[in-house]
């Protein structure tokens, strides 16, 4: 009987050494951009979509974003200033939690945050995402729907049924009030219905000058919530 490709063993430490690769890869190209670029900045991400960062990256091609593997970028930039790549840029690293990307750009910091400032995209809000309104469907015909899609509205919890043909609902329905979390079930229904409730936004928090080596703080507030951040990172260190 022939050997299925599906028994096939994969060597784990093969595996194990193309994430060790694939990890020391991103650290030598985030110092290169160090090396390249004038600024580096932290920014955040608010409703994060892959399609809308994906359209700023294409707006700055000139510049470089990466977003995700925090603690790898730290490794690259440094976490304290025995270890950082340059002067000063472990306090950049401060700020990879949660979010947030890094920017490497030779734009001044005036044009990063005019851009981002001014920069903002509706999306459909996801299942945890807060109601920006209240919603309430008013009964009658819904005739944007096919009449396959009526028992999916009904699973939805929505009143309808056919009538001739048409998807009909029943009477009005409140999908949310103003503020509610939204449910999987409210959230499929207003993106069904047409309601954009997410706003995609880019928040710059801080940058570092790589000529200077000068780290500046730029987003209000930010200095109070990283200072909470350390005095919680101090108090886990004294639990271990």
């Amino acid at each position: 009987m022939p050997k299925s490709k599906r028994d096939k063993k994969v060597s784990l430490t093969k595996t194990v050494k193309k994430g060790l690769e694939a990890k020391q890869n991103l650290i030598e190209e985030l110092r290169k951009c160090v090396d390249t670029y004038r600024y580096v900045f932290i920014f955040s991400v608010e409703n994060m979509r892959n399609s809308k960062l994906k359209d700023v990256r294409a707006a700055w091609k000139h510049s470089r974003f990466f977003f995700g593997k925090n603690k790898v970028m730290m490794v690259a930039l440094g976490k304290g200033p025995t270890d950082e790549y340059k002067d000063n840029l472990h306090k950049v690293t401060k700020f990879l939690r949660g979010e947030v990307g890094v920017l490497f750009t030779n734009k001044t910091k005036e044009e990063v945050q005019e851009y981002f400032n001014s920069f903002m995209e509706t999306d459909y809000a996801r299942a945890g995402n807060t109601a920006q309104m209240a919603v309430t469907l008013d009964e009658g015909p819904l005739e944007q729907f096919t009449h396959s899609m009526e028992p999916q509205l009904r699973q939805l919890g929505l009143p309808t049924a056919l009538k001739k043909g048409v998807v009909t609902l029943l009477k009005d329905f409140e999908v949310c009030k103003e503020g509610d979390t939204l449910t999987p079930e409210q959230a499929r229904i207003l993106k069904l219905f047409g309601y954009e409730m997410a706003e995609f936004k880019v928040s710059i928090k801080c940058m570092w000058n790589s000529e200077t080596g000068d780290f500046e703080m730029l987003a209000e507030g930010e200095e109070d919530n990283q200072q909470k951040m350390d005095e919680d990172d101090d108090d886990e260190e004294e639990d271990e």
